[in-house]
């Protein structure tokens, strides 16, 4: 199972960017998936997050900026950030909790990282 995010880049204050996380491989089911970050010298903080259901949360520093959403299907979650601020940013990191194909009948879950994407906010 891998997870692999992208979209990352360089945007001005202000501007749009949407991250994309695609699970791949054999997976039985997929559960909460987040999206994190990390700036140089900061810890790395949850951005948002989104359940199976559909339910959302966000830190409080994105709210009404960002949306997580998710598409099964294809095992995809997305994070489309608007207005985006300096502060805003840093190393983008899915997450999410994964039951792979091998552990259908324990559901055995897993937590998967992907491998990262730059944004930066910059004039």
């Amino acid at each position: 199972v891998q997870l692999v995010e992208s979209g990352g880049g360089l945007v001005q204050p202000g501007g749009s960017l949407r991250l994309s996380c695609a699970a791949s491989g054999s997976i039985f089911n997929i559960y909460d998936v987040g999206w994190y970050r990390q700036a140089p010298g900061k810890q790395r903080e949850l951005v948002a997050g989104i359940a199976s259901g559909g339910s959302t949360n966000y830190a409080d520093s994105v709210k009404g900026r960002f949306t997580i959403s998710r598409d099964n299907a294809n095992n995809t979650v997305y994070l489309q950030m608007n207005s985006l601020k300096p502060e805003d940013m840093a190393v983008y990191f899915c997450s999410a909790d994964i039951v792979p194909l091998q552990d259908g009948l324990t559901r055995a879950v897993q937590k998967f990282w992907g491998q990262g994407t730059q944004v930066t906010v910059s004039l």
